[in-house]
């Protein structure tokens, strides 16, 4: 029997999480926690992964979800319910409604990817776009609570959605022999807010710490409002139920940037194949930034891999070019036949490297009238790598400046 827990201003006890956790049985999975050496390697102490992004929707919203809506009463499904999300939570919202027979209502931000409406949708909920950030959407979600009746799921500040997402803390501690500290993304508090509620029962000594992005902020004195990769963590303020859940238990809360979360879906992309959203790569790019104190074993939370193709695609690039493992750069050659080909098949012969896009600048550049302007887009392996080239282009009478 899923908990019943009604009051805003009473946080769920170690208690309600476990009957959260029975509620979900067979519905919510048991993700898995495992060491990565790629981690581990990088930010020189022992890393642990809890893959949340392989959960049902693709996040860890549907734990909440599921425990509140099984909580509704008869008539209470009759008139469905409503909830507004910048993508995951609608996600979970639509599935849970669906498994559990309730019809759902969800509003998104107009900018909400593509790629979460497209599921929401796909989950049997109407969506409905309104405001560019998740605040406006939840001002049209309660008007529309008003005017229907409908049950209104809170993304986070709620006692049933926050015991329904502390299961993680349960599963934690049954899953990590050795763990000082567990990092967690913060965007409106859910989240860490029932981790924290459950350790700090199970394991006291274990230090929970906190990862906003840079461009949204509010709880680490940094911005209230901007555009961030993290969208599922842009959120002005944390909830009047979680925010002082979240000021006793989590012991600091550190920011990255949209660079650093570029580089963490890379390396998890990469390393760990395992995809994630931007939200959900926050905690490892804040281990990989060393922005989190302490040497001991770490456990780093991917929260979510709701992640649209398209900007997949581009933070790719971008954390590949960060890393090293592109380097543009422009040069010039004389303008006659064989020259280029010259240069490229050097590159290729002496240096191993692919040439992946060329491009002539004969008009608007300030270059001889013999000349032509090359600009190369080559796969390199590393930083070190690219000043390599760089050096041998300036040996090889190639005069080179870099792009990227």
């Amino acid at each position: 029997m899923c908990s019943r827990l009604q009051a805003m201003d009473s946080p769920p006890t170690l208690a309600d999480i476990k009957a959260a956790r029975r509620c979900l049985a067979g519905l919510a999975r048991v993700t898995p926690v495992s060491k990565s050496e790629t981690l581990s390697r990088l930010s020189g102490r022992p890393i642990y992964i809890k893959a949340e992004n392989l959960q049902r929707t693709g996040s860890f919203k549907v734990r909440g979800a599921v425990n509140r809506i099984a909580a509704l009463s008869g008539s209470e499904r009759t008139l469905g319910v409503v909830t507004a999300s910048a993508g995951n939570h609608g996600q979970a919202v639509a599935w849970a409604a669906r498994e559990i027979g309730v019809t759902a209502t969800v509003f998104m931000p107009e900018e909400a990817a593509l790629a979460k409406v497209e599921a929401t949708k796909d989950y049997g909920a109407s969506v409905r776009h309104v405001g560019a950030m998740l605040d406006d959407s939840l001002v049209a979600a309660r008007t529309y609570v008003e005017e229907t009746g409908a049950v209104f799921v809170h993304p986070f500040d709620d006692p049933l959605i926050v015991a329904g997402q502390g299961t993680i803390g349960l599963e934690l501690d049954e899953q990590l022999e050795e763990v000082d500290t567990v990092v967690i993304p913060i965007g409106g508090g859910g989240l860490a807010s029932g981790i924290a509620l459950a350790l700090a029962e199970l394991r006291p000594r274990v230090r929970v710490v906190g990862v906003q992005a840079e461009r949204c902020a509010p709880l680490a004195g940094g911005r209230e409002l901007g555009f961030t990769i993290a969208d599922g963590i842009a959120v002005k303020q944390p909830g009047e139920l979680t925010r002082p859940i979240l000021a006793e238990l989590v012991a600091d809360i550190v920011t990255v940037s949209d660079e650093e979360i570029a580089r963490a879906i890379v390396v998890l992309l990469e390393r760990a194949k395992l995809v994630c959203e931007g939200a959900g790569a926050a905690a490892a790019a804040a281990l990989l930034g060393g922005k989190v104190a302490g040497d001991g074993p770490a456990c780093v939370l991917l929260s979510g891999g709701n992640i649209d193709a398209t900007l997949l695609i581009q933070v790719t690039r971008f954390g590949l070019t960060q890393a090293g493992r592109y380097l543009v750069l422009r040069t010039r050659v004389p303008d006659r036949p064989g020259q280029l080909g010259a240069l490229l098949t050097r590159l290729a012969a002496e240096e191993g490297v692919n040439v992946v896009a060329v491009q002539h600048r004969r008009e608007g550049v300030d270059i001889a009238v013999w000349e032509t302007e090359i600009e190369l887009t080559l796969l390199t392996r590393d930083e070190q790598h690219c000043r390599e080239i760089l050096g041998l282009m300036e040996a090889w009478s190639y005069p080179a400046v870099r792009v990227q």
